[in-house]
C-alpha cells in the first residue's frame, strides 16, 4: 500500500513510519521541511507541503490507498496563551483543509483517511466510563477536538472510509505527560495532583502505532474509535503506579490551584480527565500489548535512571520548563 502520512515526523509518525516500511508499505510523509529527519527509515520519502492547502502535493494522493492526518501542533510545547491555544486550534483546521483540498486538486479520493483527534474530545467526565457513543464536551479542547474531525468529514461524502481515532495521553519517555509527572518523583516528592480523581485515559506508544496499522488494515471499521488502554486509570493510581516502578514514595500531592498559579491553563490537562475505554477495538477483537498501567510504566522506565540529572530527568525538566515560561 501507500500510505502518506502528515505529521510523519513527531511521537506517534516516527514509529508509525519505521512500523509501516517494515509492513512493506510505501510511505510518503509530508512535512513543512525538505530536510528528512534521523530516525526515518531511508525508503521514506519526504514531500513538502504548506500544512494549509494542496499545492505541491496533491498528486501524491492519485495512487495513494491510505492518508493519515496526524498534524497537530504539540499541546505541551508552551504556556497557553492566547496565541498558543490559536495556533493549536489553527494548526489542526489548517491541515485538515489541507486534506481537503488536496483531494479537489487532485481528483482522487484515497480509500481509508485516518483522521486524528483526542480523547479530550469528551470533555471532564467522572461519573461513569467513556466510549465512543458519548457526547463531546464543552472546554478548550473538546471544542478543538470537534472542530479537528469536522475538518475532513467531507471525505465521506467524496467515498473515503474514515476513521477518527480519538487518542489519549501517548506515554513515551521523550514527550508528552510522563516525563513531567515523572520528573519529581527523582526527587522523592512525587504524588497525585488535585484530587487524584480524575481519570487518565492513557495508551503506550507502542499500542498507538499497533492500533492505527490495525484499523488501516480492517476495512469493516469507520467512524470514531477510542485510541486509549481498555484499563483508565485515576491520577492518584497513576502516580501510585509509577512510584513502585521507580521504587519511590508517591505521597506528596500538589493542589489544584498551585497547579493553576504555576501552568495556567494547561493544568486542566492533568487536573480534569475521563475514564475513556476503547469500546469499539474491543468489539473487533484488537489486542493491547499493554492493557495495565503498571505493565506499561515498567517496560518504558525500568530501564531509566531513578536519579536528578538522567535523561528522563532533563526531559521532564525541559517540557516543564516550556510550560511555565509564557
Amino acid at each position: 500500500m501507500k500510505v502518506i502520512i502528515t505529521g510523519g515526523t513527531g511521537l506517534v509518525g516516527t514509529p508509525l513510519s519505521r512500523q509501516l516500511v517494515e509492513d512493506g508499505d510505501d510511505v510518503v510523509i509530508l512535512s513543512r521541511s525538505p530536510d528528512k529527519p534521523s530516525g526515518l527509515p531511508d525508503e521514506v520519502r519526504i514531500v513538502q507541503w504548506d500544512a494549509r492547502s494542496g499545492e505541491g502535493w496533491s498528486d501524491e494522493l492519485r495512487d495513494a490507498d491510505v492518508l493519515i492526518n496526524l498534524a497537530g501542533s504539540n499541546l505541551s510545547g508552551g504556556r497557553w496563551t492566547e496565541s498558543r491555544k490559536q495556533l493549536i486550534r489553527e494548526s489542526r483546521v489548517n491541515a485538515g483543509n489541507a486534506v481537503l483540498d488536496g483531494m479537489r486538486q487532485s481528483g482522487h479520493v484515497p480509500p481509508t483517511l485516518v483522521q486524528a483527534s483526542g480523547i479530550n474530545y469528551y470533555g471532564h467526565r467522572t461519573d461513569t466510563f467513556v466510549d465512543e457513543s458519548e457526547p463531546p464536551g464543552d472546554d478548550f479542547l473538546a471544542r478543538v477536538c470537534v472542530e479537528w474531525e469536522n475538518t475532513t468529514a467531507e471525505a465521506e461524502q467524496m467515498g473515503a472510509r474514515r476513521v477518527i481515532i480519538r487518542s489519549g495521553p501517548v506515554l513515551n519517555t521523550y514527550e508528552g505527560a510522563l516525563p513531567p509527572i515523572a520528573m519529581p518523583f527523582h526527587m522523592f516528592a512525587g504524588g497525585r495532583t488535585g484530587s487524584g480523581d480524575q481519570g487518565l485515559s492513557w495508551i503506550h506508544l507502542a499500542d498507538e502505532v499497533a492500533g492505527i496499522r490495525f484499523l488501516i488494515r480492517n476495512t469493516e471499521i469507520a467512524g470514531p474509535v477510542n485510541l486509549c488502554a481498555p484499563r483508565p486509570v485515576s491520577n492518584k493510581e497513576f502516580a501510585d503506579a509509577i512510584g513502585r516502578v521507580m521504587r519511590r514514595p508517591s505521597f506528596l500531592p500538589v493542589p489544584a490551584p498551585v497547579m493553576r498559579f504555576a501552568l495556567g491553563e494547561v493544568a486542566d490537562t492533568i487536573l480534569l480527565g475521563q475514564f475513556g475505554v476503547p469500546e469499539r477495538l474491543r468489539q473487533v477483537g484488537f489486542t493491547f500489548q499493554y492493557p495495565n498501567v503498571e505493565e506499561a510504566l515498567q517496560d518504558l522506565l525500568a530501564g531509566e535512571s531513578r536519579w536528578p540529572g538522567s535523561p528522563l530527568f532533563r526531559r521532564g525538566a525541559s517540557i516543564a520548563l516550556r510550560l511555565l515560561l509564557p
